[in-house]
């Protein structure tokens, strides 16, 4: 059925994807990229009209991952989420249009990395587990970092050098404050977990310490927006970014740390 596996095919998709665009000919690999955004535009179109606003989290779908530690596949989407995936996968392929004629070399490593930013984007917004959460906020750093570094003007590595130390260092802090909520959750309660429903019950109570988790997740979400004064390192990604990097950037990317507020 359509809501058993569309989330995962939208994120395993374009990992499949990326590999192929590496083993074509490099001439193909612009028309192959296109080709996969679009069909995985297409996966995310029926998520629109089959989605309840009444129905709260849908399309959930759970298995175990890493047991012994707690840790889930357990992906989902609300309202929220649902736009930002048909947000994500709309500008995909605007992306790659805009890429024909600007990127000229290392084609199949340019488009790969795309594609493998997309699957990242769109982990970030289904997933229902805060480990699976932080694995996919990750996989956006390294791809953007080499789209950046590689393809971008003439100052991109120092862009991207900037943009990787201050999204790395939130990264640090949002899996501090994770690690820590977890166990002092799993203390309290018995069931080391980090599934988004069990940490949501058992949050309250937390005294001082939550004051400094919130603090962890607001300057990793501050970084990402960016918020003053942690955001000196958004007009040098925009600026030697290639036009992709840009695009995606400005309408995805920025909004992920408004999106992890909201959560």
């Amino acid at each position: 059925m359509y809501r058993d596996w569309v989330l995962t095919a939208l994120i395993v998709w374009p990992i499949v994807a990326a590999a192929g665009v590496l083993v074509a000919p490099p001439r193909w690999a612009k028309h192959l990229a296109l080709a996969a955004s679009l069909v995985e535009f297409g996966l995310s179109v029926p998520l629109w009209w089959t989605f309840v606003p009444e129905g709260g989290v849908q399309f959930i779908r759970d298995a175990p991952w890493i047991p012994g530690w707690g840790i889930g596949y357990t992906v989902g989407v609300d309202g929220i989420s649902l736009f930002m995936v048909l947000l994500t996968t709309f500008l995909v392929p605007l992306s790659v249009l805009g890429s024909y004629s600007y990127i000229t070399s290392r084609e199949r490593g340019f488009y790969s990395l795309l594609l493998v930013l997309t699957s990242g984007m769109l982990g970030v917004f289904v997933a229902l587990d805060l480990f699976l959460f932080y694995v996919m906020w990750e996989l956006m750093l390294i791809p953007m970092y080499f789209i950046i570094g590689v393809w971008g003007g003439e100052r991109r590595l120092y862009a991207a050098i900037k943009f990787f130390i201050y999204t790395f260092f939130g990264s640090l802090l949002m899996l501090a404050a994770i690690l820590v909520l977890v166990h002092v959750v799993g203390q309290r309660t018995g069931v080391y977990s980090f599934a988004y429903a069990h940490l949501l019950a058992h949050i309250g109570g937390l005294g001082s310490l939550a004051f400094w988790l919130f603090g962890a997740f607001f300057l990793a979400f501050a970084i990402k927006v960016p918020m003053f004064p942690f955001h000196t390192w958004l007009p040098d990604a925009h600026v030697e970014a290639p036009t992709a990097g840009s695009v995606l950037l400005a309408g995805i990317l920025l909004k992920m740390g408004t999106y992890g507020f909201l959560r």
